[in-house]
Order: structure tokens, then sequence, then C-alpha cells
């Protein structure tokens, strides 16, 4: 079961969810486990990613895929979630055709090799061109005015440069002064500065990405960006009484009153077994404290937090709704 302090009302009415953490805390993972949450119960959700990894792709066992919003997986009560692998060069191209008619002009600069040394030339091109095409997402609508997506999931960058990048629109603003590209790069900061934003991040309970992720929360603050919820990635249930851990961690293990509990549960072990079943209880009360002392220092965050279970057997589409219907538990919606 989920342990969260509160989805709140402000995180249900955010369009644009932003996944973030230290690399290898399972950020990829939480996304897309957070885009059929979100899709439960009949809504349409679009999961993106930005990196080039085609990190959703391998989730959901399917070919890489192209630059085109993409059916991957249905949701309960009738959702679906749909996916988008984001290309730089794709969106300066549909940008130019967009904004000033120059599709052939934008194919032959693709030959040229002109687009790849725009964004060298600028190197925060191309996280505006990423986040020009992540807000038309978000705010596209249909013949009925009603927006195409109910939610937009975005799998961003690590922690480290997730500032820098859903604020290099805002950074790179004296690039553009007028016309349809100031107007875009206009739409982008307000959506991304907006209460349609919550910046989510994953931790899990180690020392560095606690630290990286109360660090995130200080810097998007500092950037007037919103910090959604902490989601704590791979929690394991601790196997001791709450009593016992602190004197099993300074390593007081009674082995008779071990031993007589073994018995009892029919088991008769040499003294070999038990001391080694007496280590590994004090090496698991020592990580259940270190734990537990992680868990005090993401509460300085004060923010809505999520924990979800480690799978032991590794990550499939089975285990994605498994984390999926946990989220879902603890209030996503």
């Amino acid at each position: 079961m989920a342990n969260v302090t509160s989805w709140t009302e402000e995180l249900t009415r955010a369009r644009l969810h932003v996944v973030s953490g230290k690399g290898g805390t399972g950020k990829t993972t939480v996304a897309a486990a957070l885009a059929l949450a979100l899709a439960t119960g009949g809504r349409r959700v679009l999961l993106i990613e930005v990196e080039g990894r085609q990190g959703i792709a391998q989730l959901f066992d399917r070919a890489p895929l192209p630059y085109s919003e993409e059916r991957i997986a249905s949701a309960p009560g009738g959702g679906e979630v749909h996916a988008l692998a984001i290309d730089a060069e794709a969106a300066l191209l549909e940008y130019l055709a967009m904004f000033y008619n120059l599709g052939f002009a934008g194919r032959t600069l693709r030959k040229m090799g002109a687009i790849e040394f725009a964004t060298t030339l600028a190197p925060g091109l191309r996280d505006v061109l990423l986040t020009g095409k992540v807000k038309e997402c978000v705010n596209r609508t249909g013949d009925a005015g009603r927006h195409s997506y109910d939610a937009v999931v975005l799998d961003a960058p690590p922690t480290g440069r997730v500032v820098k990048f859903l604020d290099v629109t805002k950074a790179m603003a004296d690039l553009a002064k007028v016309g349809p590209i100031k107007g875009q790069s206009d739409g982008v900061v307000r959506l991304l500065h907006s209460g349609d934003t919550a910046v989510h991040l994953v931790a899990l309970l180690e020392e560095m990405p606690v630290r990286e992720t109360l660090d995130a929360v200080h810097e998007l603050d500092g950037a007037d960006l919103r910090p959604g919820a902490v989601i704590v990635n791979r929690v394991r249930p601790s196997r001791l009484p709450v009593r016992s851990v602190k004197a099993a961690a300074a390593g007081r293990v009674d082995d008779v009153r071990l031993r007589a509990g073994l018995a009892a549960a029919g088991l008769d072990v040499d003294e070999d077994t038990l001391v080694g079943l007496i280590d590994e209880t004090v090496e698991h009360a020592i990580r259940v404290r270190m734990e537990e002392t992680a868990k005090e220092q993401l509460a300085e965050s004060d923010l809505p937090t999520v924990e979800l279970p480690e799978l032991t057997d590794g990550v499939d589409l089975a285990a994605l709704y498994e984390l999926a219907e946990t989220l879902v538990a603890a209030g996503v919606r």
C-alpha cells in the first residue's frame, strides 16, 4: 500500500506533469506509471520523452518511437496512453513550416547540416525546441475546443539540469523580441510557470538521491517553478518490529530468543546458520535506520510524498500497471 502525505487538489488540476530525478532512480519508469495512473478512468494522456534514449519504447516492449504520437497502452476504465519521443531536428523543421512556411527550405537546411550547426551555435536552442513542442501538445485543442489530452507527462532530464531545461526559453528570450517565435516563447514560459505545471521528483532512500532531491526543490522554488510531489521509488519493507530496529542496528540481537523463535517455527539450525541470520538481521536493521533518516530528510521538502514498492522481479509491463495502481490508490488522478 502506498504511503502518501496527500496528493493535493492543486496537483490534480495540473495538466503538465514533469518527472525528474537523479540518474538511476527510475524516473522513466515512474513517469510511465504516472501516465497510466492519470489515464485510469477514461482519460487520454500523452507520455513524452526528450533525451533520445527511447526509454518509453523499451518499457512498453515496442519498437523505437517515431516522431509522432503513438497509442501505446490502455488504462483501466477505458483510458489511453499515447507516447511521443521528441526529436529536436524534427521539431525545428516543424516550427519552420508552422511559423514561416519554410517546409521545403527546412528540408534543404537538413541536407546542408544547418540544423546541427544552429543547435551547436546556440546549445540552448535544442531545449527551446523540446519545451516548445511540449507546450504545443499540452495546449492543443480539437474541433470542439477540448484539449487533445487530459494530461501530459514529461520524462524530463535529471535533477541536475531540469531547472535549466525548463527555464531555457525564459533565459533565451532576448533572441526573439517580436514575431511568432516571440509569442511561442512567451507561451512556453507562461505554461511552465503556471499552476498547470507540476514538477515531480523521483528519489531513492539513499544519501545522494535525497540530497539531489532537496537541492532540486530549492532550485525550483528559486526559479519560480512549482515542485509537485516527491515520489520515493523502490521502497523495501522492514521485516523487523519497530521496537527491535534500534537495538538490532546496534548489534544487539538476542540469539537465544532468535533460536527459540526458529524452533517454534519448526526450524532447527546449526550455529553457523544462526550467526549468519544474526549478521543479516543487523545489516537489515542498519538499512532500515538509514532509510528512516532519509525519509525524515525528505520530509523537509514539505511536499506531498508517495512511496512505490521495490519490484523484486524487475520492471515489465505488468509491473508498470502495478505501480500505476499504487499511485491511483494514493490519490493520483
